[in-house]
């Protein structure tokens, strides 16, 4: 089932101006590196974040070539494609697309994923891939500092969910890494052994300095690439022991990090029921539909947005928020920060002639945070 959708595009946007996308809360888009070491605090090496292959990059077709062997994976089986979904987002509203995996809990469409597959969608579909039917999914929660994310997908039953192991691993055991490799739509497999565990890494983004810490991480040589990330990490009894999350970069050896099942399910549980947490984000946050240049000045505006709709251009200069002074982007940002999709909210701005201008307008879906 395939959906169409009208993408927004920025409009009137100011050349040369270094413009971020304003919405209630940040988000990174890029596939990252990383730092990882050890709990003896002796081991580094470079990683990467592994989920966000862009639609330039997908292959058309043919076996995935996976790095360090450069030999074909193995077309994962029956039992191993049980359960798992391909998670297809479209970022910045249409402008660019992505891909992932993800692991069904429940039934009726209840879906854990990484948090980096999803930051920063527009828009999210995922696919089943034992039956090939194509849902509409939503976002419950997210934790950004577990990199976990629960999807529920739009008029689901009758799904066919992972079966997992808590028992937990130890070094040397057998595991096999599944998911939509390269963002080839066909899942693929890759074998490998628990090198480690209780491992840490700091990812970080090839667009900004700031990282993300995850701890107690299982290490393992399976061969993870792009488009492996929220895929299921299987033992040697086809059970999920962890979900796939990060691999090693810039190296001959191949090293890559699962979040242990446990805590996977544990954070899941959280999101679903709605618990209080100081790295949880429930729904999507509210965006007005701006780019903001230095100083808070408009960079360009979204087409169909709030700010589109009340008539704001690049060159304007937002001074209110529901009469309340605003100034730069971090003072413009924590305003909207403050309102739910959906909320009015009376807008005071400036335009480049320094005419002043009054309008009130309904909030937005913003991208993923």
């Amino acid at each position: 089932m395939t959906h169409s959708r009208t993408s927004r595009r920025l409009l009137r946007s100011a050349v040369g101006a270094s413009a971020a996308v304003l919405l209630a809360g940040g988000t990174t888009l890029a596939v990252g590196s990383a730092v990882a070491d050890g709990v003896d605090g002796t081991h580094s090496e470079r990683t990467t974040a592994i989920a966000r292959p862009d639609n330039r990059a997908f292959p058309g077709s043919g076996a995935v070539v996976r790095r360090g062997t450069q030999s074909a994976s193995q077309e994962a089986d029956d039992t191993q494609v049980a359960g798992l979904v391909r998670i297809q987002t479209e970022v910045d509203f249409g402008e660019g697309e992505a891909a992932g995996t993800g692991m069904v809990l429940t039934s009726d469409g209840e879906v854990v994923t990484n948090h980096h597959v999803v930051a920063g969608a527009t828009a999210i579909e995922a696919t089943d891939m034992a039956t090939g039917r194509t849902y509409t999914a939503r976002v419950v929660g997210t934790d950004a500092s577990d990199d976990v994310a629960v999807l529920r997908l739009e008029d689901a039953s009758g799904l066919t969910t992972v079966r997992t192991d808590t028992d937990g691993l130890s070094v040397g055991d057998a595991v096999t890494a599944v998911g939509d490799a390269n963002g080839t739509a066909d899942l693929s497999s890759a074998a490998g052994t628990v090198t480690a565990l209780d491992r840490s890494i700091t990812t970080q983004s090839e667009q900004t300095v700031q990282g993300e810490r995850l701890t107690g991480l299982i290490e393992l040589d399976a061969d993870v690439i792009s488009g492996d990330s929220g895929g299921a990490t299987y033992d040697a009894e086809g059970e999920v022991v962890g979900m796939t999350t990060a691999a090693s970069s810039g190296s001959a050896e191949v090293t890559g990090y699962a979040i242990p099942i446990d805590r996977v399910l544990a954070v899941a549980d959280d999101l679903s029921d709605g618990v209080s947490g100081a790295d949880y984000t429930y729904g999507l946050p509210a965006f007005l539909g701006v780019a903001l240049g230095q100083g808070g000045t408009l960079a360009g505006v979204y087409d169909d947005s709030a700010a589109a709709s009340a008539g704001l251009a690049a060159g304007d200069t937002i001074t209110a928020i529901d009469g309340t002074s605003v100034s730069g982007t971090s003072g413009l940002s924590r305003a909207i920060a403050a309102h739910s999709p959906g909320d009015e909210v009376s807008l005071t701005w400036t335009d480049q002639a320094g005419a002043s201008h009054d309008a009130t307008v309904t909030l937005g879906d913003g991208p993923v945070a």
